[in-house]
């Protein structure tokens, strides 16, 4: 199993890779220029554990790589991390397979968070019974916050945290409860009663 950073800017490739071996120290990290270089890679170090993808690349504009490597790879963690602001790419990401969209104009420690919320989750998310003992605290609060409306930046003041670690703990949230959305999340705290 390796670690994947698919990213045509060698500095960039340079410093993600170098968190993804801080975090999981003695794992292979595959360093790749493009979306076609992968499946000739995979043969070669083995299937991916993770894939780190930016979004402008040689062969793949957009959310194009996104959608290619999501369907090739369906059940590995990908987190994208882009030059393009969230705003613009985000929420298409997620739709299209994406576990989290990170800035790369966020700092070093905050990559690392996401990518270790990535790397350290459950493998098998079983599909949970409606008991809420299974949500942390935080992930209590949050499906409150999402009833409210709030956006990640108010989510971000109120709670005195980053907008980038909202991000986090929303991806959590949504793979302990095995949705894709904030819509999809209420829907389940409805139906479960976890809304109160």
């Amino acid at each position: 199993m390796s670690l994947y950073v698919i990213d045509d800017h060698p500095l960039m490739r340079d410093a993600i890779s170098t968190v993804l071996r801080r975090l999981r120290p003695g794992t292979e990290v595959v360093e790749l220029e493009s979306v076609g270089a992968l499946e000739p890679a995979v043969t070669k170090h083995g299937e991916p554990t993770l894939i780190c993808l930016d979004l402008n690349l040689p062969d793949a504009r957009g959310v194009s790589g996104v959608r290619e490597l999501t369907s090739r790879y369906a059940n590995v963690p990908m987190a994208v991390i882009s030059g393009s602001p969230a705003e613009d790419f985000e929420e298409l990401c997620i739709e299209c397979g994406a576990d989290v969209y990170i800035e790369k104009s966020a700092g070093v420690s905050e990559i690392g968070a996401a990518l270790r919320a990535l790397l350290t989750a459950d493998a098998g998310f079983e599909q949970l019974e409606a008991v809420d003992e299974k949500l942390s605290k935080r992930q209590k609060q949050l499906i409150i916050m999402l009833d409210r409306g709030l956006s990640n930046r108010e989510i971000a003041e109120e709670l005195g945290i980053s907008e980038h670690t909202v991000k986090v703990h929303l991806w959590r949230l949504f793979r302990r409860l095995n949705v894709k959305s904030r819509t999809q999340t209420l829907h389940y705290a409805r139906t479960y009663g976890l809304l109160g």
